[in-house]
C-alpha cells in the first residue's frame, strides 16, 4: 500500500474527504518525525512504539574490494509492533 492508497483507506473508514485524510496523515507523520528528532519515544497502545536508537561505530567489509571500512555511529528510527498489531499479522 502506498501513501495514496492509505489516504483513500483512511477516507473510506473515517468518512473524511481524501483531502482531509491526507492532511491528517501528513500531520501524524510530521508529529512522529518531530518527536523522534527530539529523541522522544512515540507509543500508540496496541499498534506499536517508535523510538530512536544509537548504532555504535563498527568495522564493515566493502563487498567489492573485500577491504575493511569504518562505519560511523549514527542514530536510527526503530519501530516495535504492539500486541494488537502482532496478533493481526499472525
Amino acid at each position: 500500500m502506498n501513501k495514496a492508497e492509505l489516504v483513500s483507506a483512511i477516507a473510506a473508514a473515517s468518512g473524511l474527504t481524501k483531502a482531509d485524510s491526507k492532511r491528517a496523515l501528513d500531520a501524524t507523520v510530521k508529529s512522529i518525525t518531530d518527536a523522534l528528532s527530539k529523541g522522544d519515544k512515540v507509543s500508540l497502545v496496541g499498534f506499536g512504539t517508535f523510538s530512536v536508537v544509537e548504532r555504535a561505530a563498527r568495522t564493515g567489509v566493502n563487498p567489492a574490494t573485500k577491504k575493511p571500512i569504518k562505519i560511523p555511529a549514527k542514530k536510527v528510527a526503530k519501530f516495535k509492533a504492539g500486541s494488537d498489531l502482532a496478533e493481526a499479522v499472525k
